[in-house]
Order: C-alpha cells, then sequence, then structure tokens
C-alpha cells in the first residue's frame, strides 16, 4: 500500500505519516522513484473449527403398546450421547415394525445429510435387516449410524430375527391377533425338537 493510501486510511496527513515513516514507526520501504510502500501487517485469521456433525437419537418400539417406553429409551441414548461429549440436535422417537422399511420418521433421518450421526441403542432399532447396507451408504456421505449396546451375540440377533419373520408371516396367514400365539407355537416347537423329545406326530407315525 503507498504511504499516501496508508495516510489517508489512517487520517492523518501525509507528511505526518512520511516523518512516522522515517523514524520507522511505521514498517515500509522506499522504492527507486521515490515512492514509499507501506508493509501492511498481516490480520491473524483464526483456523476454523471442523463443523461438528448434528447429532440425532432415534428410538422405535414395535407397537404403540410399549409406546410408553419410548421416552425411557430416547432418555437413555441422550444420557449415553452427553457422556461422549456429543450435544444431541434431534430426537426422533418411532413406533414400527423393525421389518418395516416404510417407517417414515426414520427414512426422514436417512434422507437428511445434515444428520452427521444417527445414534441408536441397538442394532435392530435401526432395521431388524440390512443395517450393514445402511452403515456403509451413510459412510460414503460421511455419516455414521453407530450402536450403543453391541453386545448381542450374533445367536441372539439369528434368533430374534427368526422370532419376527415368523411372527410376521403368522400374522399374514392368522392375523395379528393370533399371531403371537401361533409364534410362540412354533418357538415352543422348535425347542422340544433340540432338547431331543420327537413330536407326537411322529410318535404316532412310528406305533401305526
Amino acid at each position: 500500500m503507498k504511504l499516501s493510501s496508508y495516510a489517508k486510511k489512517l487520517g492523518i496527513h501525509y507528511n505526518t505519516a512520511y516523518r512516522m515513516f522515517r523514524r520507522g514507526q511505521i514498517a515500509g520501504y522506499q522504492l527507486p522513484t521515490g515512492t514509499v510502500i507501506i508493509e501492511e501487517p498481516v490480520e491473524h485469521v483464526p483456523a476454523r473449527s471442523p463443523k461438528q456433525p448434528i447429532v440425532a437419537v432415534y428410538a422405535r418400539v414395535s407397537s404403540r403398546e410399549n409406546k410408553k417406553n419410548l421416552d425411557t429409551q430416547a432418555q437413555r441414548l441422550i444420557t449415553w450421547c452427553n457422556a461422549q461429549g456429543w450435544s444431541v440436535g434431534k430426537v426422533v422417537k418411532e413406533c414400527g415394525s423393525g421389518i418395516n422399511d416404510q417407517r417414515p420418521k426414520f427414512l426422514a433421518l436417512l434422507a437428511n445429510r445434515e444428520i452427521g450421526r444417527i445414534v441408536v441403542e441397538q442394532k435392530d432399532r435401526a432395521s431388524r435387516f440390512g443395517v450393514a447396507y445402511i452403515q456403509t451408504l451413510l459412510t460414503l456421505q460421511e455419516r455414521e449410524l453407530v450402536i450403543v449396546n453391541t453386545a448381542d451375540t450374533e445367536e441372539s440377533d439369528l434368533i430374534g430375527d427368526f422370532v419376527v419373520i415368523i411372527t410376521s408371516f403368522a400374522a399374514r396367514l392368522y392375523g395379528r391377533r393370533r399371531a403371537k400365539r401361533k409364534t410362540e407355537q412354533v418357538l415352543a416347537a422348535l425347542q422340544q425338537n433340540g432338547d431331543g423329545h420327537e413330536p407326537e406326530a411322529r410318535k404316532r407315525n412310528a406305533a401305526g
């Protein structure tokens, strides 16, 4: 910046600025032509902290009968996030089956790219099936699905998935009222076979 412009910027007379330059009070240098160039101080620009992702907690129960558990589930998630130092920006609660891929509130979370982190209590709260695909797609968008409780064994996951499939299938065949009883009957029969007990029908056939 020329000394004349610098003096104008400070609101002082050019001669005053020139004397300050000669006394070393203003950093600058003089060109062979006589023009004085002032070295402007470089303003310190603070480094921008990386933008923190918006954290959303997602609580789900399968039926409205369990709706009262939504609040406690959501509160556990909020408490866990706070312990991680994460500020929760959104709390979503939804009633719906884990095998239902048309849950509007969960789909809205997945579609909202401003949500950088979706926190669920267990894997099946997000979905009964295809969670790995959800995690992969979110990772590609530089987002993540965080599962708080990963202690479930593979066996318990398989059993849980199997129960959901049987219940859904029974509901379609017999109606929702009888679905639970039919599921319990199927599981009881499987448990009996697993314990080494032969089904009654097979015993009758063998006797005949």
